[in-house]
């Protein structure tokens, strides 16, 4: 991160003013949306509907913001949603031989 240094100076008094500009830290609000959803999605896993709706909204979001930087949150939010998907695997699986047993 270079800091950008602008010098001005007062052609009258030759008192000169130093002004530090850092860069804007960068964000990624895909990535950061996408790992919210997708940790929501695999907090509510259990209930049939939310869950579903909200893997798959984490999914899409971590998947886009994999494509932009910084990745962090983005890299989280998918393997998250990979998990959130096994354990919605298996509660349908429970659920469907509760069923079959009936």
């Amino acid at each position: 991160m270079e800091k950008e240094k602008k010098v001005y100076s007062d052609d009258r008094g030759g008192q000169t003013i130093i002004v530090n500009q850092s860069e804007r830290k960068r964000s990624n609000g895909l990535g950061t949306a996408g790992f919210v959803l997708a940790l929501l999605g695999l907090i509510f896993s259990w209930v049939p509907g939310l869950g579903w709706v909200l893997w798959l909204l984490g999914l899409i979001f971590s998947f886009v913001g994999i494509f932009r930087a910084p990745r962090g949150l983005a890299i989280a939010g998918l393997v998250m949603s990979c998990i959130a998907l096994i354990i919605l695997i298996v509660v349908v699986g429970a659920i469907g031989s509760l069923i079959a047993v009936i």
